[in-house]
Formats: structure tokens, sequence, C-alpha cells
């Protein structure tokens, strides 16, 4: 929300902020003549009235073909730490010591205005940004969270600093916690053939959503792709004939993917009752929902926990861990780890080897339990 006070002022693509004044306003009343005319902005002054979270966005999209999601959380994440730092400064510095114009206005208003947190972004030191991280903990923040937002900053300010919008890079030296190294949930073999099983009894009954529901499960298990490549995949992008599926994955890559049998005659079931949901908005989406358009990660997510309840001392997964589940039981059964990397779309081999971890982990406990010199 723009202070009342202010008006802005657009001149050759500058954005120019402060009171009105005429020109002979501007003359110094001893001398007589023009006061010396201020230093011309720099290009980190004109970035900040310009929308500096913007454009890290439609950076984020089209020069790094970030996913959706990542741009949404890095884009929350820098206006955090705008918002932050502005309300410091708010707090911190004497009215009679603030710059001209700054903080007019009701001193207990909430609202922060777009301006000032873009200013305090061009302005932030390193030590704002370890405060900013510093005062997140000490909320009881994950780890996990804080660790996205030191590299949602880092990400911001290299971009800033390359472009001369800000003129100095302060995250250099910010480095963020560690992430626990957490194990993810994965079935067992036995659990992923029960829990296949209990979606294809259920979709015996032919309602179109039950059979769609199998051919889910058998394809995100049988291809160990991500539940947002699912969802996006269309009818051509399917090849029964060679049992491969076309996805589009991190960075918007694509790779083709295999499938097994099972998959490929869960799909077939599929196709034959996809035309009862079929309406003027289902495109060319694969899966469709109950009222005709593309079925959503949500409603994925609702389906694999939901049948995953009936799977007796199984773990409580979603799509993702049927991912994990997948690539663990390919290594399992002797797959080659670049094979693995290949398959999961990972785009580094270190991504991959977590998995090996897992694989590691439970032989360990199957050889406690089961050598009599364990």
């Amino acid at each position: 929300m723009r202070r009342a006070a202010e008006v802005v002022v657009r001149s050759a693509g500058v954005c120019h902020r402060g009171p009105v004044t005429s020109s002979s306003a501007q003359r110094d009343p001893a001398r007589g003549s023009a006061a010396p005319a201020r230093a011309t902005p720099t290009r980190a002054s004109q970035g900040a009235s310009a929308g500096l979270v913007d454009d890290f966005v439609r950076y984020l999209r089209s020069e790094r073909n970030r996913s959706e999601h990542t741009v949404r959380a890095y884009a929350s994440d820098v206006t955090h730490l705008g918002r932050d730092l502005a309300a410091h400064r708010r707090s911190v510095t004497p009215i009679d010591e603030r710059p001209e114009g700054e903080w007019a206005g009701d001193e207990r208003a909430k609202d922060i205005a777009d301006s000032d947190v873009e200013a305090a972004l061009v302005a932030a030191t390193l030590v704002d940004l370890r405060s900013w991280l510093s005062a997140q903990a000490q909320n009881g923040a994950a780890r996990a969270t804080i660790a996205r937002r030191a590299a949602a900053a880092r990400t911001f300010y290299r971009w800033a600093t390359r472009t001369g919008r800000v003129p100095a890079d302060p995250s250099l030296r910010l480095v963020g916690p560690r992430r626990r190294g957490r194990l993810p949930a994965v079935l067992r073999q036995a659990d992923a053939a029960a829990l296949l099983d209990v979606a294809g009894t259920a979709a015996d009954d032919d309602d179109p959503i039950h059979v769609r529901n199998r051919a889910v499960l058998e394809l995100l298990y049988g291809s160990g792709i991500r539940v947002g490549e699912l969802v996006a995949i269309d009818i051509d992008d399917l090849d029964l004939s060679t049992d491969m599926v076309r996805v589009t994955g991190k960075g918007a890559k694509e790779r083709v993917v295999p499938f097994g049998i099972p998959a490929r005659q869960a799909l077939r079931a599929w196709l034959d009752h996809r035309s009862r949901l079929v309406t003027s908005d289902s495109g060319a989406a694969l899966f469709l929902g109950q009222r005709g358009r593309r079925v959503d990660q949500r409603q994925v997510r609702q389906v694999v926990h939901g049948l995953v309840a009936h799977v007796r001392d199984a773990p409580d997964i979603g799509p993702h861990g049927l991912r994990h589940s997948a690539a663990t039981h390919l290594l399992e059964g002797g797959a080659d780890l670049r094979v693995v990397q290949e398959l999961l779309g990972h785009a580094s081999l270190a991504t991959t080897q977590l998995y090996t971890h897992v694989s590691v982990d439970r032989l360990r406990r199957s050889y406690e339990q089961a050598h009599p010199r364990a």
C-alpha cells in the first residue's frame, strides 16, 4: 500500500519517490541558486522500485525453469526476508534520524509498503541475513525450512547482484543448517504387492474412479515417476506398444520412462473407462477426476494414503513414498545406480545414492534379526 504522502513520478523508466516540490523549492534560499542535483539513481535503487520479487519470479520461471512449487516457495521466502528487514528497520531507527518521508504516518501501522520491502532487500547485509535465519530457528522453524530459506536468499542475491539490482552480494558467506539425514519411508516388496492387490480388487467393480486409481498406483510404482509428472501426462505421452511414457520433470526436462506389464494392463483398462468421465474440460489429460477435469496432485495423494491404510503394518506413505519404494526395490533387485538415476530423473547421482543407504539399512536390520552371531 503506497503512502498518501508519496507520489510516483516515472521518467525514462525510473521511479522516483518523495514529496512533490516546485523547482523554486529546490533552490538554496541562502544562495538563491539551484542546489546541487542529487546523484543519478544507481541500477540497484532503480531495481528496488521496479518490483524486485516479481522480476526474480520471472527469472526463476523463464531462465531457471524452476517448478511452480519452488517458485512460490522462493518468492515467499524472499518476501518474508524483505518484510522482516523492513519491520526491523522501522523499529530500530529513531524518527528524527530517518530519511525524509521514510516511515511517514502512523508508526503503529502493521502494513509495510512494497517499496519499503524492496529497499530493505537492497540494503541488506550479511549480519541481517544471519539474524533473519537465527530468529526463525529461535521461533522453532524446522531445519529444512531454514535451509530452504537460506538457499532462496542466496539464489536471489546471486541474481540481483549479477543483474545490477544490488551493489554487492550479502549472502556470499551465508550458510544454512545442514538437513538431518532422514531415510525415507518405503514399502517392503510384499507390502507393495499387497497395496496393488487392494487397488486391483477395488477396480473389479468397474467404477471408473477405482479403475483409474489402480492405473495411477501401478504407474507410480511401476515407473517411479513423481506425482507432479504423473498428473501432467497426456494421452499422447503414453505408448502402450513399447510400455513407455514421456514425462516432464524438474527444470522442464523431458525423459522417457518404462513401465511393466501390470501397469500396461491397468492403463488399458483405464483408457476403456476414461470416456465415462470425459467432459469438455478434459482435454488430452490421461487421468481425470470425477468431474472430468485433469486430476490434481492432492487427489492422487488422497488415493494413495487411502489405499495404503488397507495394508496391515505398512507405513503411511504418499505418492513420493511409492517413488522411494520403486527405487529401493530396483536397487535390491540388482539395478545399476546410474540406471536408477536416469529412470528417476535425478540431476545428481548423490540424490540417487540415498536409496543405497535405505537398502543397506534394511540389509543390516535383516542381518541383526536373522544371524545367530549378529
